[in-house]
């Protein structure tokens, strides 16, 4: 077994333990700043930061609520510059949570996503039913696949034979404390002050990896190289016209993950400061660290799937740097993590809980037990996807069960009045099914055009029992300007 690089791993637990302690001195600043104005055991305070994150925390909390190791490992795994195109179609879905679904949710004073479809359709069921399906793909999907890249790339980067498992848990157990003791405000703090470490050591890692291989792609296959994706690619081009916009639309304008940090802001002006913010770092930043790694890995190692990030970091930074960077990306992986847990306290809390169970709870210690119970979930799901052929596929086709038919529930309430909840639910239950047949028994093509398809077919299936159950749908006309002006 090769023994632990001993500089490598003090540099790595000093800069832990700095962000760490940066991070409780930040929250205890902002909680003293706005402790007046929040209620210290209400859904507000513990869900939404008080209501007052500003736009810099809610850019990085965003921006590393969503890029973690499954993003750096599972897109450098595929080793291509076709992966891309997930971070660059990714801006036109902050965009449309930006103008869109963001001003919705501030005027309907929306503390879940979930809560808008209950005020549009009048439906605290049909509301507990999407909840429940989002904390199925938190729990079964994101949070487990988070622990496993996260102990993978910390294991590969050490060169150490050290075991998955337990080391997944140490990263579950130590992510979920800033959930349960500090809420949304410490894990935004955490996430936006690992992110300026993640992003900038990201970027050495691009350059130093093309500087090994002499910013020379040569015998590299075209295949790699191309932004075209043919018709047995991850990514065929034409899709791009087809799923991926609202695969999209679905991660970053109705998936709570994402929409609570933009939702806590003081008001929807400095909410969409945030959302803009984070589209101009992902465009600039985000495609070129997620793929030339990779692609870098590739040439120097030949096809080495998952382990390809780890192995050209391993490769190109010295013990010191190694050890700094495997600190910011362990501290990008609490924070994915805990932005997921907290996301998925919340929607039990108030979507479940709340209207099912005890309408008035101590939210501070449901939180902590519903925590407890989700990490302990997630930790022994974690050999589940240890030996995957391709993380980000996998995840992306999964989420296909889920996404689409959500994403049609909020389409029909956006754009439609006078349906009702339950033709709703009937089509929710078709979309999942539909999906899963398209993925294991019937796939006629592309997972990202049958997400279109799904879609679509949900959508219908909606309209089609509405009129069944004796309602008429009619287009939704557009919110009086004074109502949109006063957010």
């Amino acid at each position: 077994m090769t023994s632990l690089d001993t500089t490598q791993s003090a540099v790595f637990i000093a800069l832990t333990i700095a962000m760490a302690l940066a991070t409780i001195w930040q929250v205890r600043r902002m909680a003293a700043k706005q402790g007046a104005r929040s209620a210290a055991n209400s859904n507000r305070e513990y869900f939404l930061a008080g209501g007052g994150l500003t736009w810099p925390f809610i850019a990085g909390s965003i921006t590393l609520t969503n890029l973690s190791t499954d993003q750096l490992v599972g897109m450098n795994g595929q080793q291509m510059l076709l992966l891309a195109w997930w971070e660059l179609s990714a801006v036109a879905g902050l965009a449309i949570l930006a103008l869109v679904f963001l001003p919705v949710y501030y005027r309907e004073g929306c503390t879940t996503t979930t809560e808008l479809l209950q005020k549009r359709y009048n439906s605290p069921g049909l509301r507990a039913l999407v909840s429940a399906l989002f904390l199925a793909g938190n729990l079964f999907i994101y949070l487990p696949i988070t622990l496993y890249t996260g102990a993978l790339f910390l294991r590969t980067v050490s060169g150490a034979d050290l075991p998955l498992l337990p080391l997944a848990a140490v990263l579950g157990v130590t992510g979920s404390l800033y959930a349960i003791l500090g809420g949304l405000r410490a894990v935004a703090v955490y996430d936006t002050i690992a992110g300026v470490g993640v992003l900038g050591s990201a970027l050495a890692i691009v350059w130093l990896a093309l500087s090994a291989i002499g910013f020379d792609f040569s015998g590299v296959p075209a295949e790699r190289l191309t932004l075209i994706g043919g018709p047995e690619s991850p990514i065929p081009f034409p899709t791009l016209f087809t799923g991926m916009i609202f695969i999209q639309m679905f991660y970053w304008s109705t998936n709570q993950n994402i929409t609570q940090r933009a939702m806590a802001a003081p008001s929807l002006r400095e909410g969409q400061r945030g959302v803009f913010a984070a589209g101009i770092i992902r465009l600039a930043v985000v495609p070129a660290i997620v793929v030339l790694p990779g692609i870098a890995s590739y040439k120097l190692f030949g096809p080495l799937g998952d382990t390809a990030y780890g192995r050209i970091v391993a490769e190109v930074m010295p013990s010191w740097a190694s050890g700094a960077f495997a600190a910011f990306m362990a501290a990008a992986v609490l924070t994915h993590y805990t932005s997921i847990l907290n996301s998925s306290t919340t929607l039990w809390v108030c979507d479940i809980h709340e209207a099912y169970i005890n309408a008035r709870p101590d939210v501070g210690r449901l939180n902590r037990l519903i925590s407890i119970v989700f990490v302990a979930l997630s930790i022994a799901l974690v050999p589940v996807y240890d030996g995957a052929a391709s993380i980000i596929n996998l995840v992306q086709q999964l989420n296909g069960l889920l996404s689409m038919p959500i994403l049609a529930a909020f389409i029909c309430g956006l754009v439609f009045t006078g349906i009702h909840a339950r033709a709703v639910m009937l089509a929710l239950l078709f979309g999942v099914g539909l999906y899963a047949v398209f993925t294991w028994v019937w796939t006629p093509a592309h997972y990202i055009h049958l997400m279109l398809v799904t879609l679509l077919a949900t959508i219908s299936v909606a309209l089609a029992s509405n009129r069944a159950l004796g309602g008429t749908a009619r287009l939704r006309g557009r919110a009086p300007a004074a109502n949109m002006a006063g957010q």
